[in-house]
């Protein structure tokens, strides 16, 4: 009969083969004591190297279990640490982002103010450069000032107001005596004294204009409206001289035409 090796037979056999030989050792006359102890001292040995072996491998498997859990762990804190970190980024973003957008804002506010400021600045600025005038033929420069109390003095001139009219022109002769406007004021001025019948004071103005500008546009009109004070003053002498002095200086000017039609009609 074929003898199986102990050595190929697992721990469960083994203890199951030690019984059946310890038990019937005697009658089928396998082993005897000798032999039999040492079977199962190996057999015990065997079977403890299996268990310790098993336990270590146990121990092992705990540990890389335990390493394993503690990496997984790690790896968990990790992942909360990464979301937290992500989610603080996105709140840091969108307060970043609000930020931006207030200051976009901020800016776009500033530049409007800034620019309504500089308009403002160009306004008031404009307020006090000089404006270029033509009147009468004449071309000059004048302060804005001088320019709006010149246009409201004539104002009322033009609504037939004689009274408010020749005060208005005199203050402003008064004031601004060297304007380019002046030789105009002084004329209309002339004309709203000789609506209100203030002939003798309007023939001093239309003389003081001829005076001073003896080339200015007006100034046969203004000698030719000294003929009609004069006339309206029953001072027909006077008008004739008047008229005589403007056919002079004017000759060719339409108020000379015109004065020749007077000349005509004067008796005395």
């Amino acid at each position: 009969m074929n003898r199986v090796p102990l050595t190929r037979l697992g721990p469960g056999l083994l203890l199951t083969a030690a019984a059946v030989l310890w038990s019937g050792g005697a009658q089928a006359g396998l082993f005897d004591d000798e032999e039999a102890r040492r079977a199962i001292l190996d057999l015990r040995t065997r079977i403890q190297a299996a268990d310790d072996a098993s336990k270590s491998r146990s121990a092992e498997l705990a540990q890389t279990n335990a390493q394993l859990l503690e990496q997984v762990q790690q790896m968990r804190r990790s992942l909360l640490d990464l979301n937290t970190q992500l989610q603080a980024q996105r709140d840091d973003n969108a307060k970043l982002r609000g930020t931006q957008e207030q200051l976009t804002r901020d800016v776009t506010e500033l530049q409007r103010r800034l620019k309504d400021m500089a308009s403002g600045v160009d306004e008031r600025l404009r307020k006090f450069e000089p404006v270029v005038v033509q009147l009468d033929g004449k071309e000059f420069t004048a302060d804005p000032d001088e320019k709006r109390a010149h246009d409201a003095a004539m104002a009322p001139l033009r609504n037939g107001e004689f009274d408010k009219a020749a005060a208005a022109l005199a203050a402003f002769v008064q004031r601004y005596p060297s304007s380019g406007f002046v030789d105009s004021a002084r004329f209309w001025l002339g004309n709203a004294l000789y609506g209100q019948k203030n002939y003798k004071d309007a023939i001093a103005v239309f003389r003081a204009l001829v005076a001073a500008s003896p080339d200015h546009p007006r100034a046969a009109e203004a000698l030719l409206a000294v003929a009609n004070c004069q006339v309206e003053m029953k001072d027909v002498k006077g008008a004739r001289k008047t008229v005589d002095d403007l056919l002079k200086a004017y000759p060719k000017s339409e108020a000379a035409a015109a004065g020749k039609e007077r000349l005509g009609t004067l008796k005395g």
